[in-house]
């Protein structure tokens, strides 16, 4: 059985800025109002006979949101950025998340940002594509947690309406 938890009514939702290091439009710091629609499968289990909590999955998601909410989106393992004293083969993300400002270059463009006004992910780029991964695998794996019941997680994360892209997550 599927549950589907649509983004919009349930209130997931997060507005950010975000840049994709070399690509001729996106290249530039620009912002999105996104939105995430979630499709759980798995066999009804438990007390309740539920496939999942609703409540959870809407929790989880907006734990998520909110940390993503109104700030500058940054990809740490992008090629084309460069951080300022951070070796990414080398240095651990925890410390560079630490920093009071967080110095950066993308194709020769230096920019300097208060810490606390970006998020630094594991990522490669910020696309809809990798965040939707991102999301499918954060949740996935909080789930998993409590639930064996579970066959996969599917997230999309929309830039508005009628454009996103959507990861599955077998679990």
């Amino acid at each position: 059985m599927k549950i589907l938890v649509n983004g919009i009514p349930s209130n997931l939702r997060f507005s950010s800025a975000h840049v994709i290091p070399g690509h001729e439009s996106c290249g530039y710091i620009h912002g999105h109002s996104y939105f995430v629609d979630i499709v759980i499968e798995g066999e009804r289990a438990g007390k309740f006979d539920f496939v999942v909590d609703f409540k959870e999955v809407k929790e989880y998601t907006k734990a998520i949101c909110d940390e993503l909410d109104h700030r500058l989106l940054i990809p740490v393992f992008n090629d084309l950025v460069e951080f300022k004293d951070f070796d990414k083969e080398k240095d651990s993300i925890f410390n560079l998340k630490k920093r009071h400002s967080i110095h950066f270059k993308i194709d020769g463009k230096g920019y300097t940002i208060p810490g606390v006004d970006c998020v630094l992910l594991p990522l490669p780029y910020t696309s809809a594509e990798e965040l939707a991964k991102f999301f499918a695998e954060t949740l996935a794996r909080k789930l998993s947690e409590t639930y064996d019941n579970l066959k996969y997680v599917s997230v999309c994360v929309n830039e508005g309406i009628g454009q996103g892209a959507e990861y599955r997550k077998d679990l």
